[in-house]
């Protein structure tokens, strides 16, 4: 649990300067925590104070009820552009709570929602391996975790882990099931840092942990089994971590453009070329965020087919992956060796936006796009309108 001196009363997404004031105190502290096995607490204690654990609460500027998803995605790059690790851990936390206010019913939602006000923070683990969870249903509303996950970012800093399992009854398999374990119930959960070796995000702190023994009661499940996957809200939340990749490319230009001023090369014809294709590349990424949120919400709110709003996540997921490594490429040409050496940011934003980028089945993602595209008979002009 982050650091809960008081309580979240008001937010400071609000307040332009506020929010400008945060973000730049969570950058200037990325270099201090980027080791493995350690985490950003400090920057989690300036988000929660700040209000932006809150953010997406009912009633908070960003309601996940009241449609602010491109407002939401612009908060999500802003976060990841201070410190990607740190707007991992956050787009986690934020999907958790998507996700509970999806399925929870109204008394796990006030509780998880006061917790949230505490300054809990929540995430998802759902990868594993082959020695993954089982929640085995003992009786009497009680349940019994048997297993591991890996990738569990935030580890034993998250206190809400929203962690996925296959639910077995009476030996038999029952779907995939979600449930939040708040961990002051338990013991501290056996963390193996030795998994998390990582190019990039070290201090996302994502390492594998052991969930066998933990018992929980039926109001710690949220949903049914097979919520998880729910279309159009599993895929899609794909443009919530491409938000915050872009986050990672602006850092990149911002941060290009500084040295070179600095150096006062920025009138030099070939690094013009190339800042000015950045910033193209830049604001197209901008442009694919505030139409994927804008689309999310009025084809939610019009019972689009969930496939259509999953093609647009996967376009614009595939689409701000190629915006980023092409930024990359120029941004590395353009500040040179030099600029790769540390403290410089340019070698530590390279490396988390490497292992960041690399999210699961690209490849299937892009064949889905076509599958979708082919399959339409609505003209081409009015496939997204």
């Amino acid at each position: 649990m982050i650091s809960r001196e008081q309580s979240t009363k008001q937010t400071a997404y609000t307040d332009p300067e506020a929010l400008a004031e945060v973000l730049a105190h969570v950058a200037d502290l990325a270099t201090e925590t980027d080791t493995e096995g350690d985490f950003p607490e400090e920057a989690f204690q300036l988000l929660a104070q700040a209000g932006l654990l809150a953010v997406t609460l009912p009633g908070q500027p960003l309601d996940h009820t009241q449609g602010h998803t491109a407002q939401l995605l612009t908060l999500l790059k802003r976060v990841g552009s201070a410190n990607l690790a740190v707007g991992r851990v956050y787009e986690g936390h934020i999907n958790a709570l998507l996700l509970a206010q999806l399925f929870g019913n109204p008394e796990q939602r006030q509780q998880w929602h006061a917790d949230v006000r505490q300054h809990h923070l929540f995430s998802v683990w759902n990868t594993q391996a082959d020695d993954g969870i089982l929640i085995h249903e003992l009786g009497g509303g009680r349940y019994e975790l048997e297993g591991y996950k890996t990738f569990c970012s935030g580890a034993n800093w998250v206190s809400r882990p929203l962690v996925t399992g296959e639910l077995m009854r009476q030996g038999h398999k029952s779907g995939w099931q979600m449930c939040i374990i708040p961990t002051e119930r338990i013991a501290p959960l056996e963390a193996d840092a030795r998994f998390w070796k990582p190019l990039g995000m070290r201090a996302s702190a994502s390492f594998k942990l052991n969930f066998t023994g933990i018992v929980l009661d039926e109001s710690d499940l949220l949903g049914k089994p097979g919520n998880y996957f729910q279309q159009p809200y599993f895929s899609g939340g794909a443009i919530r971590f491409a938000a915050v990749q872009l986050g990672g490319a602006e850092a990149l230009l911002e941060a290009t453009r500084l040295m070179l001023r600095s150096m006062g090369r920025v009138d030099d014809v070939f690094q013009q070329m190339r800042l000015a294709e950045m910033a193209c590349q830049i604001e197209s990424g901008n442009l694919w965020l505030t139409q994927a949120g804008a689309n999310n919400d009025a084809w939610l709110h019009d019972g689009t087919d969930p496939a259509r709003i999953v093609a647009y996540a996967n376009m614009t997921r595939t689409a701000i992956e190629a915006i980023c490594l092409r930024v990359m490429h120029l941004c590395e040409k353009s500040v040179g060796a030099r600029g790769l050496l540390r403290p410089l940011p340019f070698e530590r934003i390279h490396r988390d936006l490497t292992m960041y980028l690399r999210q699961p089945a690209p490849d299937a993602t892009l064949v889905d796009i076509g599958r979708w595209v082919g399959h339409q008979t609505t003209a081409t002009h009015d496939l997204w309108t």
